[in-house]
Formats: C-alpha cells, structure tokens, sequence
C-alpha cells in the first residue's frame, strides 16, 4: 500500500464514522465540553442574570423614592441643606 492509498483509507474511514455518529444522533463534543467547562451559553445566561438583578434592585429604589411620601423627601433634603449651612458657618 502506498502513502496516497493510505491517506486516502484514513479519509474514507474518517468520513463513515462522521455518517455514521451523524445518523445514530451522537453529537460531537467540543474541547471545552470534554474539559468540563459550561458552555458559553451557561456563562452568558448567568451574566445576563446578574444584570438582571441589578436592574431589579435599581428599579426598587426608584419606585421606593418614588412612591416616598414627599414630606419625608422634603424634610432630608432640609436636613442636607440645614448640614450645610452649618458647615458654611464653622468655616466663616
């Protein structure tokens, strides 16, 4: 046997048994699958659920500052100003 028929019996025999995993269903694994890192849809998945969150507990502080009663929101920004007038003051 020469090298080109060999070349060509490995290409022949790589060929049958790519139809054949193809037919039966058996999926290729990937490098990463065979090391045991998740998949990249796993790391995007759990990225975008992150942010998720956070826009969650952004969206509770606006609707807390939101639905605050204003006197309350009045009476802090008074105290602020208040605080600084008191500063102001120390310095002069």
């Amino acid at each position: 046997m020469n090298p080109f028929e060999f070349v060509l019996a490995v290409l022949f025999i790589v060929f049958a048994f790519t139809i054949i995993r193809h037919k039966l269903g058996i999926p290729s694994r990937s490098m990463r699958e065979m090391r045991g890192d998740p998949p990249l849809e796993n790391r995007e998945n759990d990225r975008l659920k992150g942010q998720v969150q956070q826009l969650q507990e952004r969206i509770r502080v606006l609707e807390r500052i939101v639905t605050d009663r204003g006197a309350e929101t009045a009476e802090q920004i008074e105290a602020l100003r208040d605080r600084d007038r008191i500063a102001e003051e120390d310095k002069a």
